[in-house]
């Protein structure tokens, strides 16, 4: 019944005293599967961006430095997502059952957020009566 999800990735942060969401991608997908790759390829792509080779011939000798150890690898914890198959069979399951999943994981000055979700299922949202309830 859910063979077609919609899938978001966003970062969040504070500007101005505020909590910001920067979009960093949407896709449809078609089915499960490319639902599940999607998310995988955006959590490696933001991790490979969070925590480039230093040997890459894009950056010059001494320009990346490593963070203190009280801060959230964020890089690593997408990256052991990605690799646990138990996860990848979880959020399938929640997936093909009509649940929203969201993945996230932050450091200390940014969420990285992943969403899923059935637009089968969001349809049947719209669908259902809305609860009304008397003021007076």
């Amino acid at each position: 019944m859910h063979d077609e999800f919609l899938c978001h990735v966003t970062a969040y942060g504070m500007c101005g005293g505020q909590r910001v969401g920067v979009p960093l991608g949407t896709y449809r997908a078609p089915t499960l599967a490319l639902a599940l790759w999607w998310l995988r390829d955006r959590a490696s792509w933001i991790a490979e961006r969070l925590d480039p080779s230093p040997e890459a011939p894009a950056f010059p000798a001494g320009a990346l430095v490593p963070v203190a150890d009280t801060v959230a690898d964020v890089p690593a914890l997408l990256r052991a997502w990605c690799a646990d198959d138990v996860q990848q069979e979880l959020v399938a399951d929640e997936l093909a059952g009509g649940r929203l999943v969201r993945i996230a994981a932050h450091d200390d000055t940014t969420e990285y957020e992943l969403l899923a979700e059935s637009v089968d299922a969001l349809r049947m949202q719209r669908t259902l009566p809305a609860l009304v309830v008397p003021v007076a």
